[in-house]
């Protein structure tokens, strides 16, 4: 067990250490946009229609918040864009508490999304600068594995919480983020890479987006993203339909987190010294075959053993894709290509629900898990057949003259 825990997490850098503190603690306060639609409805007595547009409003603002942030972060740098997000995050998320009036809630969400999505390129593109290309497959591991326990255990105290008083939600995870914020502001150094003469840093998304390579991969990925993202939208439709209850769906969708906790630290090992386009396109495929096993399930342990399956898959995704970015990531450029691959997941989890909604509705469950399945079989070849080019690209990246975790010319203000 010694051994297996040195090689899980073994040799990583003391400021990654810091990230994944301040990635817990996030994590374990982060509930108030999980339980915004009921707060709103039930407590503030908005109707539902009222209410999809606070959290519609949630997603643009994260949408243009990734993308601000990912720019700021190359150009202005990964810290101080970490720490003007997070503080304002923290007053943002007790302001909201404490609005009343609906154009309040709905400029205060707005604001919210903008600055708590803004931190997500800034932290990304810090942790591809502390961790070298070795070791970032165990790093995101490990960083996907205190997310997962985080968002665990803050469910369970998200539901207390709601049950004395709404308003304490807010100030947990205005507190959580407050948390976050100062661990960043006394222990994080700036580890932006030192501007060479010949590499720009000016401009918007323009140089990630001009990137095929890169681009094309999202693309890839996007159907990823969209298939996975349904067991938050047309599962539960297709679990109530079968005559089970939401408590039913709350259990089977939980295997996921509990899965994940309990065995994400072992996927490095697992996946060691293979391909890393092997390892996505396996994983896309184990993840088609969990959601379409669902085109058959009628009872609890059914979808349950779906779940199982096409979590597997998302534990050898999660790591991979992650690492995957970083490796086609230009270093004077982390930010942005981080900024542009948040914006594909914002993306594709606000596609998920529209596209699987109106393929239930028109053609039917089986279709809707059926085509599931063929997507994934689909991204399993592009990432066997894209593979190839991507794999050369990171060997030029890695060859030409630039900034790596510990070079000299790499800033450490702090």
């Amino acid at each position: 067990m010694r051994g297996w825990f040195r090689q899980a997490a073994g040799g990583l850098p003391r400021q990654f250490w810091f990230l994944w503190v301040g990635t817990l603690i996030n994590r374990l306060g982060s509930f108030v946009v999980i339980f915004l639609a009921i707060y709103l409805t039930s407590d503030r007595h908005f109707s539902q229609s009222q209410a999809g547009l606070v959290i519609g409003l949630y997603g643009v603002g994260g949408a243009i918040g990734t993308t601000v942030g990912g720019v700021l972060a190359d150009r202005w740098g990964r810290r101080p864009t970490m720490l003007t997000a997070q503080f304002s995050a923290a007053a943002l998320m007790l302001t909201l508490g404490f609005a009343h009036e609906y154009w309040q809630i709905l400029a205060v969400t707005f604001l919210l999304g903008v600055f708590t999505e803004a931190v997500r390129p800034a932290f990304s593109a810090m942790m591809i600068d502390v961790v070298p290309d070795r070791d970032r497959v165990r790093a995101y591991s490990l960083n996907y594995w205190a997310i997962n326990l985080g968002f665990a255990l803050s469910a369970v105290g998200a539901g207390l919480a709601a049950k004395a008083d709404y308003l304490l939600l807010f100030v947990v995870d205005a507190g959580t983020t407050l948390i976050t914020a100062i661990i960043s502001l006394v222990f994080l150094a700036e580890t932006r890479p030192a501007r060479r003469p010949k590499q720009a840093s000016g401009g918007g998304m323009g140089a990630a987006l001009r990137d095929r390579t890169f681009v094309l991969y999202l693309v890839i990925s996007l159907g990823t993203v969209v298939v996975m993202m349904q067991h938050m939208s047309t599962l539960p439709i297709a679990m109530t339909a079968d005559g089970l209850s939401a408590a039913t769906y709350g259990w089977v969708i939980a295997v996921n987190g509990v899965l994940i906790v309990l065995g994400q630290l072992f996927v490095p090992r697992l996946i060691e010294g293979y391909d890393r386009s092997r390892v996505l396109a396996v994983a896309a495929l184990i993840m088609g075959v969990g959601l379409g096993l669902v085109a058959f399930a009628n009872a609890a342990w059914f979808f349950a053993l779906t779940v199982v399956i096409w979590t597997l898959g998302e534990m050898l995704q999660s790591p991979s894709n992650a690492a995957t970015v970083a490796a086609l990531s230009p270093a004077s450029l982390r930010g942005r290509y981080q900024g542009l691959n948040s914006l594909s997941w914002s993306v594709g989890t606000a596609l998920a629900p529209i596209l699987g909604g109106l393929t239930q509705e028109h053609l039917g469950d089986a279709a809707l898990w059926i085509g599931c399945f063929g997507v994934c079989a689909l991204v399993a070849v592009a990432h066997l057949v894209t593979g190839p080019r991507r794999e050369r690209r990171i060997v030029q990246l890695l060859a030409a003259p630039g900034v790596v975790a510990g070079d000299p010319v790499t800033e450490s203000r702090v």
